[in-house]
């Protein structure tokens, strides 16, 4: 088939690779334009656009696909190349761009959406996060007749994976990755055969956008909470907290059995330390925590860790 690709991180990427393995002919790739980014904040091409660009793929960058919005000529431009390319779809994957009813309309069969959840739990920007964070025994893949609302166009395909204990937002996205990859394939050989799904109006729920300030750790929260927000947070934004002036981020932890007996301290509290992790009251239960960072420093095991904490029994971590 004759497919417009839009898509931006790697996410997207994997989407794009295995249509073109697939032998589709790829007329066109949109992408955000580069961003700063690294230590030197120099601007970097998406993941998607490394990809097309080294199978030689047409690449449009605009800010915007908005007609009458801040970029016209930029809009006006792609929806000339759009028109030109004369595609059977356009397939989308985190493309972080509202695409406008007449980018919707320009493909013969219209644009399909992956979207990694299962409609329609956890529309919107960070699905695999806060099914992590939410603690969902399992999320999958919806691929999506997409439409004019935020994720709420009919379901076309639809597959389910367990969420392990042990997944984080880094270890899942790989694995949602992969299973996108392989439903747009197959949702091509099924492109105007299919009999679409209306999402059912129980069950929605929105999964908004990760924000930094979210990395803050609330040791008032409960250890069970807390484990699956540090899950849900890696690698981005992490969590964090703040002892002796230090800033300490926390990658991995895991609850602990509850503190005994009716001694109450304060949440946040370091009950204990060893190199099997710290042990921190919280607001219901005990978080061990087993893999941190310092400043500039590395992510570290506990025993590695505690060679150099400036933190003792009793101290307590701040939000």
């Amino acid at each position: 088939m004759r497919v417009i690709f839009a898509g931006t991180p790697e996410f997207a990427r994997s989407a794009l690779a295995a249509l073109h393995a697939a032998g589709h002919d790829i007329v066109g790739v949109l992408t955000q334009p580069d961003r700063p980014a690294g230590r030197g904040m120099k601007l970097q091409a998406s993941a998607v656009k490394q990809f097309a660009q080294s199978q030689d793929l047409p690449v449009v960058q605009v800010h915007s696909l908005k007609l009458d919005g801040k970029y016209p000529d930029e809009a006006a431009a792609a929806q000339a190349f759009i028109a030109q390319a004369n595609a059977d779809v356009m397939v989308v994957a985190a493309y972080g761009l509202i695409l406008p009813q007449w980018v919707l309309d320009a493909p013969r069969f219209g644009c399909l959406n992956i979207h990694a959840s299962l409609l329609p739990r956890w529309r919107g920007a960070a699905p695999i996060h806060r099914a992590i964070e939410a603690g969902d025994a399992q999320t999958g893949v919806t691929i999506m007749q997409m439409d004019a609302g935020l994720d709420t166009g009919d379901m076309l395909l639809e597959e389910a994976m367990p969420i392990e204990a042990q997944d984080t937002t880094a270890s899942l996205h790989d694995k949602l990755a992969d299973m996108g990859a392989r439903l747009i394939v197959q949702a091509l050989t099924q492109v105007g055969q299919f009999k679409p799904v209306k999402q059912p109006e129980a069950g929605v729920t929105y999964a908004h956008k990760i924000e930094k300030t979210e990395a803050a750790i609330d040791w008032t929260q409960s250890a069970h909470v807390l484990a699956q927000r540090i899950r849900a947070f890696d690698p981005f934004p992490g969590m964090t907290s703040q002892m002796a002036g230090e800033v300490v981020k926390v990658w991995q932890a895991h609850e602990v059995n509850a503190l005994s007996g009716p001694r109450r301290v304060q949440a946040g509290t370091l009950m204990s330390v060893s190199d099997l992790g710290l042990e921190v009251a919280c607001g219901e239960g005990v978080l061990c925590l087993t893999q941190l960072q310092k400043p500039g420093g590395k992510r570290q095991a506990a025993a590695d860790f505690v060679r150099s904490f400036k933190g003792a029994v009793g101290d307590v971590f701040q939000s």
